[in-house]
Protein backbone atom coordinates (compact mmCIF):
# COMPACT_ATOMS: atom_id res chain seq x y z
CA UNK A 1 0.00 0.00 0.00
CA UNK A 2 1.37 3.15 -0.86
CA UNK A 3 2.20 5.90 2.16
CA UNK A 4 -0.13 8.46 0.94
CA UNK A 5 -3.19 5.72 0.88
CA UNK A 6 -2.09 4.78 4.68
CA UNK A 7 -1.66 8.46 5.42
CA UNK A 8 -5.02 9.25 4.13
CA UNK A 9 -6.50 5.76 6.16
CA UNK A 10 -5.02 6.77 9.60
CA UNK A 11 -6.00 10.31 9.51
CA UNK A 12 -9.67 8.71 9.16
CA UNK A 13 -9.24 6.75 12.48
CA UNK A 14 -7.52 9.80 14.01
CA UNK A 15 -10.95 11.35 13.59
CA UNK A 16 -12.45 8.10 14.93
CA UNK A 17 -10.67 8.45 17.91
CA UNK A 18 -11.13 11.92 18.07
CA UNK A 19 -14.98 11.31 17.69
CA UNK A 20 -14.71 8.45 20.61
CA UNK A 21 -12.77 11.41 22.64
CA UNK A 22 -15.31 14.12 22.54
CA UNK A 23 -17.48 11.43 23.78
CA UNK A 24 -15.45 11.59 27.24
CA UNK A 25 -13.37 8.51 26.79
CA UNK A 26 -10.47 10.76 26.86
CA UNK A 27 -7.35 10.24 24.07
CA UNK A 28 -6.71 6.79 22.58
CA UNK A 29 -3.78 5.12 22.54
CA UNK A 30 -2.79 2.29 20.47
CA UNK A 31 -4.26 -0.76 22.72
CA UNK A 32 -7.88 1.58 23.34
CA UNK A 33 -8.31 2.00 19.49
CA UNK A 34 -7.89 -1.94 19.17
CA UNK A 35 -11.19 -2.69 21.95
CA UNK A 36 -12.88 0.44 21.53
CA UNK A 37 -13.46 1.24 17.30
CA UNK A 38 -15.08 -1.64 16.62
CA UNK A 39 -16.17 -0.44 12.92
CA UNK A 40 -12.78 -1.03 11.60
CA UNK A 41 -10.85 -3.70 14.33
CA UNK A 42 -8.30 -1.67 14.13
CA UNK A 43 -4.66 -2.81 15.71
CA UNK A 44 -1.31 -1.06 15.11
CA UNK A 45 1.34 -3.45 13.49
CA UNK A 46 4.96 -1.11 13.20
CA UNK A 47 3.31 2.30 13.18
CA UNK A 48 0.93 0.92 10.48
CA UNK A 49 -2.64 -0.09 11.07
CA UNK A 50 -3.54 -3.07 11.17
CA UNK A 51 -6.37 -5.90 11.31
CA UNK A 52 -7.55 -9.66 12.99
CA UNK A 53 -8.74 -11.65 10.17
CA UNK A 54 -12.28 -13.04 11.11
CA UNK A 55 -13.66 -14.85 7.82
CA UNK A 56 -16.71 -16.35 10.03
CA UNK A 57 -19.15 -13.65 9.85
CA UNK A 58 -18.29 -13.27 5.50
CA UNK A 59 -22.07 -13.73 3.99
CA UNK A 60 -23.97 -13.80 0.88
CA UNK A 61 -27.31 -13.70 -0.26
CA UNK A 62 -28.78 -16.98 -1.84
CA UNK A 63 -29.06 -15.64 -5.23
CA UNK A 64 -25.67 -13.84 -5.47
CA UNK A 65 -24.25 -16.14 -8.12
CA UNK A 66 -27.30 -15.27 -10.57
CA UNK A 67 -26.15 -11.77 -10.47
CA UNK A 68 -22.95 -9.57 -11.81
CA UNK A 69 -21.74 -8.61 -9.04
CA UNK A 70 -19.47 -5.09 -7.73
CA UNK A 71 -17.05 -5.49 -4.97
CA UNK A 72 -15.72 -2.46 -3.01
CA UNK A 73 -12.61 -2.67 -0.90
CA UNK A 74 -12.88 -0.59 2.02
CA UNK A 75 -9.69 0.11 3.93
CA UNK A 76 -11.65 1.61 6.68
CA UNK A 77 -13.74 -1.28 8.20
CA UNK A 78 -11.34 -3.59 6.44
CA UNK A 79 -13.86 -5.32 4.45
CA UNK A 80 -15.04 -6.14 1.44
CA UNK A 81 -19.14 -5.20 0.46
CA UNK A 82 -20.77 -7.23 -2.62
CA UNK A 83 -23.48 -5.72 -4.43
CA UNK A 84 -25.82 -6.37 -8.14
CA UNK A 85 -24.21 -4.88 -10.67
CA UNK A 86 -25.49 -2.07 -11.99
CA UNK A 87 -28.53 -1.76 -9.63
CA UNK A 88 -26.01 -1.37 -6.22
CA UNK A 89 -28.25 -3.69 -3.92
CA UNK A 90 -26.12 -5.30 -1.02
CA UNK A 91 -25.81 -9.07 -1.53
CA UNK A 92 -22.80 -10.15 0.72
CA UNK A 93 -19.74 -9.22 2.97
CA UNK A 94 -16.58 -10.64 2.92
CA UNK A 95 -14.51 -9.90 6.07
CA UNK A 96 -11.55 -10.91 7.91
CA UNK A 97 -8.94 -9.27 5.65
CA UNK A 98 -5.92 -6.86 7.43
CA UNK A 99 -6.32 -4.17 5.17
CA UNK A 100 -7.79 -5.35 1.78
CA UNK A 101 -6.40 -3.30 -0.90
CA UNK A 102 -6.39 -3.66 -4.43
CA UNK A 103 -9.50 -5.65 -6.75
CA UNK A 104 -9.21 -7.40 -10.09
CA UNK A 105 -11.35 -10.09 -11.60
CA UNK A 106 -10.76 -12.90 -14.36
CA UNK A 107 -12.42 -14.06 -17.38
CA UNK A 108 -14.04 -17.18 -14.73
CA UNK A 109 -15.26 -14.24 -12.87
CA UNK A 110 -13.47 -14.98 -9.87
CA UNK A 111 -11.96 -11.88 -7.79
CA UNK A 112 -8.80 -11.55 -6.50
CA UNK A 113 -8.14 -9.29 -2.98
CA UNK A 114 -5.01 -8.03 -1.91
CA UNK A 115 -4.53 -8.55 1.88
CA UNK A 116 -2.19 -6.09 2.38
CA UNK A 117 -0.35 -6.75 5.69
CA UNK A 118 -1.02 -10.48 6.04
CA UNK A 119 1.46 -10.40 2.64
CA UNK A 120 -1.20 -12.52 0.56
CA UNK A 121 -3.39 -12.06 -2.40
CA UNK A 122 -6.63 -14.02 -1.96
CA UNK A 123 -8.96 -15.25 -4.42
CA UNK A 124 -12.73 -15.67 -4.28
CA UNK A 125 -15.26 -17.37 -6.70
CA UNK A 126 -17.80 -15.71 -7.99
CA UNK A 127 -20.15 -15.19 -5.07
CA UNK A 128 -18.28 -17.19 -2.91
CA UNK A 129 -17.63 -16.32 0.69
CA UNK A 130 -14.35 -18.31 1.59
CA UNK A 131 -11.24 -18.06 -0.91
CA UNK A 132 -10.55 -20.96 -3.21
CA UNK A 133 -6.76 -20.20 -3.35
CA UNK A 134 -4.34 -17.85 -1.23
CA UNK A 135 -1.33 -16.57 -3.50
CA UNK A 136 1.44 -15.62 -0.31
CA UNK A 137 3.98 -13.90 -0.80
CA UNK A 138 7.18 -13.02 1.38
CA UNK A 139 6.56 -10.82 4.46
CA UNK A 140 7.12 -6.84 4.24
CA UNK A 141 6.29 -7.05 0.26
CA UNK A 142 3.18 -5.63 0.86
CA UNK A 143 0.55 -6.51 -2.15
CA UNK A 144 -2.13 -4.06 -3.32
CA UNK A 145 -3.05 -2.77 -6.83
CA UNK A 146 -3.70 -6.20 -9.02
CA UNK A 147 -4.42 -6.95 -12.89
CA UNK A 148 -5.26 -10.04 -15.07
CA UNK A 149 -4.13 -10.30 -18.31
CA UNK A 150 -7.84 -11.36 -20.36
CA UNK A 151 -5.49 -13.29 -22.53
CA UNK A 152 -2.97 -15.50 -20.73
CA UNK A 153 -4.89 -15.48 -16.92
CA UNK A 154 -1.62 -14.00 -15.85
CA UNK A 155 -2.45 -12.28 -12.65
CA UNK A 156 -0.02 -8.84 -11.37
CA UNK A 157 0.34 -7.88 -8.32
CA UNK A 158 1.56 -4.55 -7.18
CA UNK A 159 4.34 -4.61 -4.60
CA UNK A 160 4.87 -2.02 -2.02
CA UNK A 161 8.19 -2.47 -0.97
CA UNK A 162 7.86 0.79 1.52
CA UNK A 163 4.74 -1.13 2.72
CA UNK A 164 3.31 1.96 3.22
CA UNK A 165 5.59 3.00 6.49
CA UNK A 166 4.98 6.62 7.59
CA UNK A 167 7.38 8.54 8.80
CA UNK A 168 10.18 7.01 6.91
CA UNK A 169 13.43 9.00 4.86
CA UNK A 170 11.35 7.37 1.40
CA UNK A 171 15.22 6.89 -0.03
CA UNK A 172 15.97 4.60 2.32
CA UNK A 173 13.56 1.57 2.01
CA UNK A 174 13.77 -0.46 -1.26
CA UNK A 175 11.99 0.26 -4.41
CA UNK A 176 8.36 -1.30 -5.26
CA UNK A 177 8.27 -4.12 -8.13
CA UNK A 178 5.71 -5.94 -9.32
CA UNK A 179 5.14 -9.52 -9.20
CA UNK A 180 3.34 -11.60 -12.22
CA UNK A 181 1.87 -15.31 -11.06
CA UNK A 182 1.56 -17.57 -14.20
CA UNK A 183 -2.26 -18.28 -14.75
CA UNK A 184 -2.78 -16.89 -10.83
CA UNK A 185 -0.89 -19.88 -9.48
CA UNK A 186 2.55 -21.06 -8.22
CA UNK A 187 5.55 -18.88 -7.46
CA UNK A 188 5.49 -15.47 -9.20
CA UNK A 189 7.76 -13.49 -11.30
CA UNK A 190 9.35 -10.76 -9.64
CA UNK A 191 10.02 -7.20 -12.15
CA UNK A 192 11.62 -3.81 -11.48
CA UNK A 193 9.08 -1.24 -12.45
CA UNK A 194 8.46 2.65 -10.75
CA UNK A 195 10.22 2.97 -6.80
CA UNK A 196 6.61 3.62 -5.88
CA UNK A 197 4.32 1.38 -8.05
CA UNK A 198 0.96 2.27 -7.51
CA UNK A 199 -1.38 0.87 -9.95
CA UNK A 200 -1.72 -2.05 -12.83
CA UNK A 201 -3.44 -2.66 -15.77
CA UNK A 202 -2.96 -4.79 -19.22
CA UNK A 203 -4.35 -4.15 -22.58
CA UNK A 204 -5.96 -6.58 -24.77
CA UNK A 205 -3.01 -7.80 -26.24
CA UNK A 206 -1.04 -8.64 -22.94
CA UNK A 207 0.97 -5.46 -22.16
CA UNK A 208 1.12 -4.44 -18.77
CA UNK A 209 0.82 -0.67 -18.10
CA UNK A 210 2.33 0.79 -14.17
CA UNK A 211 2.02 3.82 -12.66
CA UNK A 212 3.15 5.37 -9.67
CA UNK A 213 5.90 7.88 -8.47
CA UNK A 214 9.41 7.75 -8.10
CA UNK A 215 12.07 8.01 -5.31
CA UNK A 216 11.45 10.28 -2.78
CA UNK A 217 7.75 10.80 -4.45
CA UNK A 218 8.43 12.58 -7.38
CA UNK A 219 6.24 13.57 -9.74
CA UNK A 220 4.27 11.29 -11.67
CA UNK A 221 5.74 8.33 -13.33
CA UNK A 222 3.92 5.33 -16.08
CA UNK A 223 5.62 2.54 -17.57
CA UNK A 224 5.18 -0.48 -19.76
CA UNK A 225 5.94 -3.73 -19.48
CA UNK A 226 5.49 -5.40 -23.06
CA UNK A 227 4.65 -9.08 -23.64
CA UNK A 228 7.42 -11.15 -23.97
CA UNK A 229 9.50 -8.56 -22.38
CA UNK A 230 11.06 -8.85 -18.67
CA UNK A 231 12.02 -5.27 -18.16
CA UNK A 232 9.48 -2.33 -17.84
CA UNK A 233 9.48 0.86 -20.40
CA UNK A 234 9.42 4.43 -19.34
CA UNK A 235 6.48 6.00 -20.95
CA UNK A 236 5.96 9.98 -21.50
CA UNK A 237 2.28 10.92 -21.22
CA UNK A 238 1.24 14.28 -22.16
CA UNK A 239 -0.71 14.94 -19.40
CA UNK A 240 -0.19 15.86 -15.60
CA UNK A 241 -1.33 14.07 -12.55
CA UNK A 242 -1.61 15.44 -8.94
CA UNK A 243 -1.27 11.48 -7.46
CA UNK A 244 -1.00 8.63 -9.77
CA UNK A 245 -4.38 6.63 -9.95
CA UNK A 246 -6.45 3.46 -11.34
CA UNK A 247 -5.05 2.02 -14.78
CA UNK A 248 -6.92 0.06 -16.97
CA UNK A 249 -8.11 -0.89 -20.61
CA UNK A 250 -11.07 0.53 -21.79
CA UNK A 251 -11.35 -1.94 -25.05
CA UNK A 252 -9.77 1.10 -27.48
CA UNK A 253 -7.12 3.30 -24.78
CA UNK A 254 -5.26 2.96 -21.51
CA UNK A 255 -7.11 4.79 -19.06
CA UNK A 256 -5.53 5.84 -16.36
CA UNK A 257 -7.06 8.06 -13.07
CA UNK A 258 -5.80 10.76 -10.71
CA UNK A 259 -6.58 10.38 -7.31
CA UNK A 260 -7.37 13.92 -6.64
CA UNK A 261 -7.96 15.74 -9.80
CA UNK A 262 -11.41 13.55 -9.91
CA UNK A 263 -10.36 12.62 -13.45
CA UNK A 264 -9.67 9.76 -16.20
CA UNK A 265 -7.78 10.42 -18.90
CA UNK A 266 -7.12 7.82 -21.70
CA UNK A 267 -4.25 7.55 -24.18
CA UNK A 268 -3.28 6.00 -27.05
CA UNK A 269 0.18 4.04 -26.66
CA UNK A 270 2.80 4.48 -29.44
CA UNK A 271 6.35 3.42 -28.71
CA UNK A 272 7.37 4.94 -25.69
CA UNK A 273 4.75 8.04 -25.73
CA UNK A 274 0.97 8.12 -24.66
CA UNK A 275 -1.22 10.86 -26.41
CA UNK A 276 -4.53 11.88 -24.63
CA UNK A 277 -7.59 11.51 -26.33
CA UNK A 278 -10.09 11.79 -24.49
CA UNK A 279 -11.27 13.18 -20.37
CA UNK A 280 -13.97 11.26 -18.33
CA UNK A 281 -14.31 14.20 -15.11
CA UNK A 282 -15.58 12.45 -12.17
CA UNK A 283 -18.18 15.24 -11.07
CA UNK A 284 -18.28 14.78 -7.08
CA UNK A 285 -15.53 12.70 -5.90
CA UNK A 286 -12.98 13.33 -3.47
CA UNK A 287 -10.08 11.01 -3.22
CA UNK A 288 -10.24 8.49 -6.12
CA UNK A 289 -7.58 5.46 -6.10
CA UNK A 290 -9.18 2.91 -8.35
CA UNK A 291 -11.89 2.70 -10.95
CA UNK A 292 -13.49 0.31 -13.09
CA UNK A 293 -14.94 0.20 -16.05
CA UNK A 294 -17.80 -2.18 -17.08
CA UNK A 295 -20.36 -2.25 -19.87
CA UNK A 296 -20.88 1.50 -20.62
CA UNK A 297 -20.35 2.81 -16.58
CA UNK A 298 -17.41 3.55 -14.76
CA UNK A 299 -17.46 2.14 -11.21
CA UNK A 300 -15.63 4.79 -8.89
CA UNK A 301 -14.80 4.59 -5.14
CA UNK A 302 -14.94 7.92 -3.65
CA UNK A 303 -13.43 8.50 -0.29
CA UNK A 304 -14.04 11.48 2.27
CA UNK A 305 -13.56 12.22 5.51
CA UNK A 306 -13.68 15.00 7.31
CA UNK A 307 -13.27 14.82 10.78
CA UNK A 308 -15.38 12.24 12.04
CA UNK A 309 -18.00 13.11 9.35
CA UNK A 310 -17.59 9.93 6.52
CA UNK A 311 -19.08 11.63 3.11
CA UNK A 312 -17.25 8.18 1.15
CA UNK A 313 -19.88 6.53 -1.46
CA UNK A 314 -19.40 4.60 -4.85
CA UNK A 315 -20.35 6.92 -7.72
CA UNK A 316 -21.37 4.74 -11.22
CA UNK A 317 -20.53 7.32 -14.29
CA UNK A 318 -21.15 6.99 -17.84
CA UNK A 319 -17.86 6.57 -19.79
CA UNK A 320 -16.54 7.56 -21.39
CA UNK A 321 -18.71 10.86 -21.22
CA UNK A 322 -18.68 11.46 -17.33
CA UNK A 323 -19.40 14.36 -15.31
CA UNK A 324 -22.61 14.16 -12.92
CA UNK A 325 -22.91 10.13 -11.20
CA UNK A 326 -25.68 8.53 -13.11
CA UNK A 327 -25.65 6.11 -9.68
CA UNK A 328 -24.71 6.69 -6.22
CA UNK A 329 -24.32 3.06 -4.27
CA UNK A 330 -24.28 3.88 -0.51
CA UNK A 331 -23.33 1.02 2.18
CA UNK A 332 -21.36 1.35 5.58
CA UNK A 333 -17.93 2.76 3.78
CA UNK A 334 -15.61 4.12 5.53
CA UNK A 335 -12.69 4.56 3.23
CA UNK A 336 -13.43 2.24 -0.09
CA UNK A 337 -10.12 2.32 -2.41
CA UNK A 338 -10.72 -0.71 -4.66
CA UNK A 339 -13.70 -2.15 -7.06
CA UNK A 340 -14.06 -4.57 -9.59
CA UNK A 341 -17.45 -6.15 -11.50
CA UNK A 342 -17.81 -9.75 -11.57
CA UNK A 343 -19.83 -11.37 -14.29
CA UNK A 344 -21.60 -14.24 -13.61
CA UNK A 345 -19.60 -17.14 -14.64
CA UNK A 346 -20.43 -18.35 -18.49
Amino acid sequence: MNQLRSAALIGSFIGLASTLSACGSGPLGPQEMTQNAAPGRVSWRNGTLAVHADRSRSWMAPDAKKNDLLYVADNGTNDVYVYSYPRGKLMGTLTGFNTPGGLCTDRAGDVFVTNVFDWDVLEYAHGGTSPIETLSQDPETYPDGCAVDPKTGNLAVIDSASGGELNVDPNSVGPGQVVIYRHAQGTPKFYKAIYFPYNAGYDNAGNLFVDGEGAGFSPFEFSELRKGKNTFTPIALNQSFELAGGVQWDGTHIAVGDVRDSAIYEFAINGAVGTETGTTPLTGTYDVWEFWIQGGKVVVPSSEVISSQDLSSVLLYDYPAGGAAARTVTGPFVYPVGVTVSGVPK
